[in-house]
Protein backbone atom coordinates (compact mmCIF):
# COMPACT_ATOMS: atom_id res chain seq x y z
CA UNK A 1 0.00 0.00 0.00
CA UNK A 2 1.19 3.57 -1.23
CA UNK A 3 1.73 5.67 1.71
CA UNK A 4 2.45 9.52 2.59
CA UNK A 5 5.68 9.02 3.28
CA UNK A 6 5.95 7.00 0.24
CA UNK A 7 4.80 9.88 -2.03
CA UNK A 8 6.33 12.34 -0.60
CA UNK A 9 9.41 10.53 -1.20
CA UNK A 10 8.73 10.05 -4.68
CA UNK A 11 7.94 13.91 -5.34
CA UNK A 12 11.39 15.00 -3.83
CA UNK A 13 13.14 12.19 -5.39
CA UNK A 14 11.79 13.05 -8.76
CA UNK A 15 12.51 16.70 -7.93
CA UNK A 16 16.00 16.52 -7.04
CA UNK A 17 16.84 14.02 -9.48
CA UNK A 18 15.77 15.98 -12.73
CA UNK A 19 17.84 19.22 -10.88
CA UNK A 20 20.78 17.28 -10.11
CA UNK A 21 20.77 16.25 -13.62
CA UNK A 22 20.22 19.95 -15.21
CA UNK A 23 22.59 21.47 -13.07
CA UNK A 24 25.58 19.48 -13.61
CA UNK A 25 25.51 17.95 -16.80
CA UNK A 26 23.95 19.79 -19.37
CA UNK A 27 26.00 21.87 -20.72
CA UNK A 28 26.41 26.04 -20.22
CA UNK A 29 24.85 26.51 -23.65
CA UNK A 30 22.88 30.15 -23.75
CA UNK A 31 19.22 29.87 -24.43
CA UNK A 32 17.45 32.24 -27.27
CA UNK A 33 17.00 35.81 -26.60
CA UNK A 34 13.61 36.53 -25.75
CA UNK A 35 11.51 38.32 -23.67
CA UNK A 36 8.00 37.09 -23.97
CA UNK A 37 7.25 38.28 -20.03
CA UNK A 38 5.13 41.63 -20.44
CA UNK A 39 6.21 42.53 -16.73
CA UNK A 40 10.20 42.06 -17.45
CA UNK A 41 12.08 45.27 -17.94
CA UNK A 42 15.33 44.32 -20.32
CA UNK A 43 17.91 47.38 -19.66
CA UNK A 44 20.65 48.26 -21.52
CA UNK A 45 24.00 47.32 -19.77
CA UNK A 46 27.82 47.46 -21.38
CA UNK A 47 28.16 43.93 -19.51
CA UNK A 48 25.47 42.07 -18.83
CA UNK A 49 25.29 41.26 -14.77
CA UNK A 50 26.57 37.50 -13.48
CA UNK A 51 24.59 35.62 -11.27
CA UNK A 52 26.55 35.72 -8.02
CA UNK A 53 28.24 32.16 -6.96
CA UNK A 54 26.05 30.62 -3.94
CA UNK A 55 28.66 31.05 -0.48
CA UNK A 56 30.71 27.89 -0.01
CA UNK A 57 28.30 27.36 3.14
CA UNK A 58 24.83 29.08 3.46
CA UNK A 59 21.81 28.44 5.79
CA UNK A 60 18.68 29.72 3.76
CA UNK A 61 15.22 28.98 4.93
CA UNK A 62 12.61 28.70 1.78
CA UNK A 63 8.78 28.92 1.38
CA UNK A 64 8.23 26.88 -1.35
CA UNK A 65 4.68 26.20 -3.92
CA UNK A 66 4.87 22.74 -4.99
CA UNK A 67 3.07 22.13 -8.09
CA UNK A 68 0.80 19.42 -6.58
CA UNK A 69 -0.81 23.00 -5.26
CA UNK A 70 0.84 21.79 -1.67
CA UNK A 71 2.83 24.34 0.58
CA UNK A 72 6.08 23.21 2.15
CA UNK A 73 8.89 24.82 4.01
CA UNK A 74 12.63 23.90 3.48
CA UNK A 75 15.25 24.39 6.08
CA UNK A 76 18.39 24.66 3.62
CA UNK A 77 21.96 24.07 4.57
CA UNK A 78 24.53 24.15 2.00
CA UNK A 79 27.92 23.19 2.59
CA UNK A 80 30.54 22.80 -0.41
CA UNK A 81 33.79 22.57 1.54
CA UNK A 82 32.16 19.40 3.27
CA UNK A 83 30.36 17.71 0.10
CA UNK A 84 26.93 17.62 1.37
CA UNK A 85 23.51 19.82 0.86
CA UNK A 86 20.72 19.49 3.51
CA UNK A 87 17.19 19.87 2.91
CA UNK A 88 14.69 19.32 6.01
CA UNK A 89 10.84 19.82 4.52
CA UNK A 90 8.05 20.46 6.49
CA UNK A 91 4.97 19.30 4.64
CA UNK A 92 1.88 21.15 4.87
CA UNK A 93 0.10 19.58 7.84
CA UNK A 94 2.29 16.67 7.45
CA UNK A 95 5.60 15.18 8.44
CA UNK A 96 8.95 16.29 8.04
CA UNK A 97 11.68 15.05 5.74
CA UNK A 98 15.19 14.66 5.81
CA UNK A 99 17.31 15.19 2.63
CA UNK A 100 20.72 14.39 2.89
CA UNK A 101 23.10 14.90 -0.49
CA UNK A 102 26.56 14.13 -0.39
CA UNK A 103 28.90 14.93 -3.31
CA UNK A 104 29.28 11.07 -3.81
CA UNK A 105 26.01 10.78 -5.53
CA UNK A 106 24.38 9.28 -2.36
CA UNK A 107 21.23 10.72 -0.97
CA UNK A 108 19.12 9.82 1.93
CA UNK A 109 15.54 10.86 2.67
CA UNK A 110 14.10 10.19 5.76
CA UNK A 111 11.61 10.67 8.51
CA UNK A 112 11.99 10.13 13.09
CA UNK A 113 9.74 8.81 15.22
CA UNK A 114 8.00 5.82 15.76
CA UNK A 115 6.91 5.21 12.00
CA UNK A 116 10.55 6.71 10.91
CA UNK A 117 11.39 5.46 7.09
CA UNK A 118 13.87 5.74 4.64
CA UNK A 119 15.14 5.67 1.50
CA UNK A 120 18.74 5.61 -0.11
CA UNK A 121 19.12 6.57 -3.85
CA UNK A 122 22.77 6.88 -5.76
CA UNK A 123 22.35 9.65 -7.75
CA UNK A 124 25.85 9.06 -9.64
CA UNK A 125 26.75 12.71 -9.40
CA UNK A 126 27.29 15.47 -6.66
CA UNK A 127 25.24 18.54 -5.01
CA UNK A 128 25.07 21.63 -7.49
CA UNK A 129 28.34 23.65 -7.68
CA UNK A 130 28.65 27.13 -6.29
CA UNK A 131 28.71 28.27 -9.60
CA UNK A 132 26.16 26.47 -10.94
CA UNK A 133 24.68 28.94 -13.15
CA UNK A 134 27.64 29.84 -14.98
CA UNK A 135 26.15 30.23 -18.84
CA UNK A 136 22.92 31.58 -17.54
CA UNK A 137 21.01 33.80 -19.81
CA UNK A 138 20.30 37.13 -18.32
CA UNK A 139 16.82 38.15 -19.40
CA UNK A 140 16.37 41.41 -17.09
CA UNK A 141 15.01 42.87 -13.84
CA UNK A 142 11.66 42.75 -12.24
CA UNK A 143 10.23 43.68 -8.78
CA UNK A 144 9.14 40.12 -7.26
CA UNK A 145 8.45 39.69 -3.42
CA UNK A 146 8.78 43.18 -3.64
CA UNK A 147 12.39 42.96 -4.25
CA UNK A 148 13.94 44.43 -7.78
CA UNK A 149 15.75 41.67 -9.02
CA UNK A 150 18.11 40.54 -12.05
CA UNK A 151 16.84 37.41 -14.14
CA UNK A 152 18.64 34.61 -15.46
CA UNK A 153 17.01 31.64 -17.01
CA UNK A 154 19.28 28.13 -18.02
CA UNK A 155 18.09 25.79 -20.03
CA UNK A 156 15.08 26.73 -19.89
CA UNK A 157 14.91 24.83 -16.43
CA UNK A 158 15.93 26.90 -13.81
CA UNK A 159 14.57 31.14 -13.86
CA UNK A 160 16.75 32.83 -10.79
CA UNK A 161 15.96 35.88 -9.45
CA UNK A 162 18.73 37.82 -7.36
CA UNK A 163 18.31 41.11 -5.32
CA UNK A 164 19.79 44.01 -7.49
CA UNK A 165 21.32 45.75 -4.62
CA UNK A 166 22.53 43.06 -1.93
CA UNK A 167 22.90 40.09 -4.65
CA UNK A 168 21.24 37.72 -2.60
CA UNK A 169 18.91 35.19 -3.97
CA UNK A 170 15.13 36.10 -3.52
CA UNK A 171 13.72 33.13 -5.54
CA UNK A 172 14.19 30.38 -8.17
CA UNK A 173 11.75 29.17 -10.31
CA UNK A 174 11.64 25.60 -12.24
CA UNK A 175 10.00 24.48 -15.49
CA UNK A 176 7.52 22.38 -13.67
CA UNK A 177 6.31 25.28 -11.83
CA UNK A 178 7.99 24.77 -8.44
CA UNK A 179 8.80 28.25 -6.77
CA UNK A 180 10.49 28.36 -4.11
CA UNK A 181 10.88 32.11 -2.22
CA UNK A 182 14.12 32.89 0.33
CA UNK A 183 12.60 33.95 3.70
CA UNK A 184 16.30 34.19 5.24
CA UNK A 185 19.90 33.82 4.24
CA UNK A 186 22.87 33.19 6.48
CA UNK A 187 25.87 33.07 4.49
CA UNK A 188 28.81 30.72 6.96
CA UNK A 189 26.18 29.16 8.78
CA UNK A 190 27.03 24.96 8.96
CA UNK A 191 24.65 22.45 10.03
CA UNK A 192 26.66 20.20 13.17
CA UNK A 193 27.84 17.00 11.91
CA UNK A 194 25.88 14.99 13.98
CA UNK A 195 22.28 16.64 12.36
CA UNK A 196 23.26 14.91 8.60
CA UNK A 197 24.37 11.80 10.17
CA UNK A 198 21.22 8.78 8.30
CA UNK A 199 20.15 7.07 11.04
CA UNK A 200 21.03 3.22 11.34
CA UNK A 201 18.02 1.83 10.24
CA UNK A 202 18.75 3.28 6.86
CA UNK A 203 21.42 0.47 6.36
CA UNK A 204 18.99 -2.21 7.23
CA UNK A 205 18.82 -5.06 4.35
CA UNK A 206 15.33 -3.52 2.05
CA UNK A 207 14.47 -7.26 2.47
CA UNK A 208 14.62 -7.24 5.49
CA UNK A 209 10.29 -6.91 7.13
CA UNK A 210 10.58 -3.94 9.88
CA UNK A 211 8.46 -1.06 10.16
CA UNK A 212 11.52 0.80 9.94
CA UNK A 213 13.04 -0.84 6.69
CA UNK A 214 14.92 0.80 3.73
CA UNK A 215 11.91 1.89 1.76
CA UNK A 216 12.01 0.25 -1.96
CA UNK A 217 13.69 2.41 -4.78
CA UNK A 218 11.02 4.10 -6.94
Amino acid sequence: MTTNMDNNIKITFQAFSVLIFFLLHLPNHVASNTNNEPWLTTTEHEHEPTPTPWPEQFHALLYMNLTTTHLQLSDLWYDWPKGRNVNIFQKQLGIVLYDIEWNNGTSFYYTLGADAQCQMVDFGVGIPRPDFLDGAHYLGQVVTDGFLCNVWEKVEFIWYYEDVVTKRPVRWDFYDGISSHVMTFEVGAVLPDSVVQAPAYCFIDPAVENASSTLSRV
